[in-house]
């Protein structure tokens, strides 16, 4: 990879560790003596944090081995021998047992078969959330390493909030640390700021955390943040809490 010129445009680079080498240290001088580029490092360096803290489902143990594993150990009752001048009761019981055999083995299958399925199930749920954990850390690996790569930070009563942009990749991300906890049946809602209309870009489903914005910045001047109801709004319901500028 190559040093831009311009030192300061390297900082996504930095903190997503894409330089190597001179180009490592060239910029680890500039650094010393950048405070701005500094700060800009910190922030990169704090979203990728909370993207590595970030975890995949684990699907429980296997459950159908457990079940089969346990089958020797487990104690049975044993068979009821009637009295030797039961002869019909001990002839009834006798043409049963196949019966009952044949019963508990169809459980068994039913059970272990059930098991297997609920694992498939669960397996294919922790193989797509792990999917796409991998794709919105791709996503956001590029947009923090773009070379024009830029945020912007702000407050929102005891929360903290960061819009990280890059123009030439037409994309922005939003970083949320400590957002006010919200009423039951609200969420937080993104938007993009197009000149005053504000047009959807996400739900922050928690107070804390990490969101690829949905959609291309275009001609937006910065993003807004409102309280909504938990499925979101075409346009803003209220006042926005937060409003961070492309700038």
């Amino acid at each position: 990879m190559t040093i831009a010129p311009d030192l300061h445009t390297s900082t996504g680079a930095y903190a997503a560790h894409a330089l190597d080498g001179p180009e490592r240290a060239a910029f680890e001088r500039h650094l010393a003596a950048c405070p701005a580029c500094a700060e800009e490092v910190a922030e990169f360096a704090a979203t990728l944090a909370r993207l590595g803290a970030a975890e995949a489902a684990v699907p429980p143990a296997a459950l159908r081995q457990q079940v089969l594993d346990r089958l020797p150990s487990v104690r049975q009752h044993p068979p009821h021998i009637p009295a030797p001048d039961d002869d019909g009761r001990r002839g009834r019981f006798g043409r049963s047992l196949p019966r009952l055999a044949l019963a508990a083995s169809v459980a068994a299958a039913v059970l272990l078969g059930g098991v297997a399925v609920q694992q498939h199930q669960q397996a294919e749920q922790a193989r797509a959330q792990a999917a796409r954990l991998t794709e919105r850390q791709a996503g956001f690996e590029s947009l923090l390493t773009a070379p024009d790569a830029r945020t912007s930070t702000g407050s929102a009563g005891s929360g903290v909030g960061t819009v990280v942009w890059s123009q030439s990749r037409n994309q922005a991300a939003f970083l949320a640390a400590g957002m006010p906890a919200l009423p039951a049946g609200s969420t937080y809602e993104l938007w993009f700021n197009d000149a005053g209309t504000m047009r959807p870009a996400g739900l922050m489903p928690a107070t804390d955390g990490a969101l690829l914005l949905d959609g291309a910045i275009g001609g937006a001047a910065g993003i807004g943040v409102t309280v909504e109801p938990s499925g979101g709004s075409s346009r803003p319901s209220g006042t926005p809490v937060l409003l961070l500028p492309f700038t």
